[in-house]
């Protein structure tokens, strides 16, 4: 059974990885025909053709290799004016990219092409493939936040502490001495569920706790509601150090190297874990954090590299927060599928996975050099620059900028993406990260 939910988790980030893929090429797609452009093919993958069709002008399908897909615009570079042969490797391979550029555009529709577009125009069709990533990221985190909720402590008490123990003490029960809990000389039951405290309305633990804590000492009136009836009782937190943390959930120390400590309210009250829904701006807010930290990743990823390539030859261990392959996030999916954690856990995982994933694709392909998208809108920006240049020095409008002159250096970023994949994949095979131990 472990075995079928391990698969199980794989394949359900193959096909969420899948879908991705498919409407990055949709947010190409859509504006692109909207624009009027010829559109040749529609893949999903690389390689070997699996399945096509083709609808109208286009060729739809999926290749061998789910690692990425394209679609295929007519004179995305200006047609090629040189016929002759070419000398030298980088020229040879302009040339070739200029040909494969010549054969997307069909006879009789060499207006329809992607070059002519006005800069706008060709701006929006290559960032529609990232936002559409964008988008379905916050899909996924407002599904995930505020349909399903954010695990934390509900207003339902899980346990009552009978009694206060010495600070400091390892006892795991209460003797004659011990004075009883606040909670449980209030009279406050498992099962209790928190409705007010000091006549404010508790939404979950948090915001109970937050309001005891700041009350050593002060008498509580606290509503609950038990057996479907409201009950009110008083209760007084008694005064409790507490360890101040930061972030990262370690100590705060003070100038002398000693854990700063602050006087709390305390009851002796537990709360039942469970998921909370968040307001719909919470979706939205993880998404703008998410695109942060993957931003922050990318501008750190020589070095996470160099990390991982140690790691790989030590057997050190990974870094849980940097760059994975396919197969590593795959392995994470089947991890999490295969715990003995209630089912909705385990999907919550999964569906944020997915939404990390289509971050990285969003900000990934942002990257300003060709071959990626980000890359197609620095050329279409760098004309729209030239133009605007042209027209304040009263010039004639200049050329449509030949980006195939670019191929040696897309050829240099193409090598090093496929290197980047390599270490990974293997990295993920022989040294991969494992959030969940073992």
């Amino acid at each position: 059974m472990e075995t079928l939910l391990y698969v199980g988790g794989i394949l359900f980030m193959l096909v969420g990885l899948g879908l991705s893929i498919g409407l990055h090429e949709i947010g190409h797609l859509l504006p692109a025909k909207l624009f009027g452009v010829r559109v040749g093919q529609y893949m999903i993958g690389f390689g070997p053709r699996v399945w096509s069709k083709r609808i109208g002008e286009t060729e739809y399908g999926f290749k061998l290799l789910p690692l990425g897909g394209f679609i295929s615009m007519s004179g995305m570079y200006p047609a090629s004016t040189s016929t002759g042969p070419a000398k030298g490797m980088f020229r040879a391979l302009v040339q070739d990219a200029r040909s494969a550029n010549d054969e997307t555009i069909a006879d009789g529709e060499e207006d329809r092409v992607f070059y002519r577009l006005p800069v706008f125009k060709r701006v929006i069709i290559m960032l529609g493939g990232p936002l559409m990533n964008l988008l379905l990221a916050a899909v996924i985190f407002t599904v995930l936040l505020s349909g399903i909720g954010l695990q934390q402590g509900t207003t339902t008490i899980a346990s009552v502490s009978e009694c206060v123990l010495p600070a400091g003490s390892t006892a795991t029960a209460c003797s004659s001495d011990d004075p009883a809990s606040p909670a449980a000389e209030a009279g406050l039951q498992p099962g209790d569920v928190l409705v007010s405290i000091d006549g404010e309305a508790v939404a979950d633990f948090a915001a109970a706790s937050a309001i005891v804590q700041a009350s050593p000492g002060e008498p509580l009136e606290v509503l609950v509601r038990r057996d479907g009836a409201d009950m009110s009782l008083t209760i007084t937190p008694i005064a409790a150090e507490r360890t101040l943390t930061d972030a990262a959930g370690q100590p705060i120390l003070d100038d002398e190297g000693q854990p700063m400590v602050k006087t709390v309210g305390y009851v002796g009250m537990g709360a039942q874990m469970g998921f909370v829904p968040q307001p719909l701006t919470a979706g939205l807010e993880a998404t703008a954090d998410g695109v942060g930290r993957v931003s922050s990743l990318i501008v750190t990823l020589p070095v996470k590299l160099w990390d991982i390539g140690v790691s790989l030859v030590t057997g050190g261990e990974r870094d849980p927060d940097g760059p994975l392959s396919v197969v590593g996030v795959g392995r994470l999916a089947g991890e999490v599928a295969a715990t003995d954690a209630p089912v909705l856990n385990r999907f919550s995982v999964l569906l944020g996975l997915l939404g990390s994933l289509n971050l990285a694709l969003f900000v990934f392909n942002l990257i300003p050099l060709l071959p990626l998208d980000g890359g197609h809108i620095v050329v279409a920006l760098w004309d729209g620059l030239r133009r605007a240049w042209a027209r304040l020095r009263g010039k004639p409008e200049p050329a449509p900028t030949d980006a195939t002159r670019l191929v040696p250096v897309t050829v240099v970023v193409a090598v090093l993406l496929i290197g980047m994949g390599a270490l990974l994949l293997v990295a993920d095979v022989f040294n991969p990260v494992k959030l969940l131990g073992g």
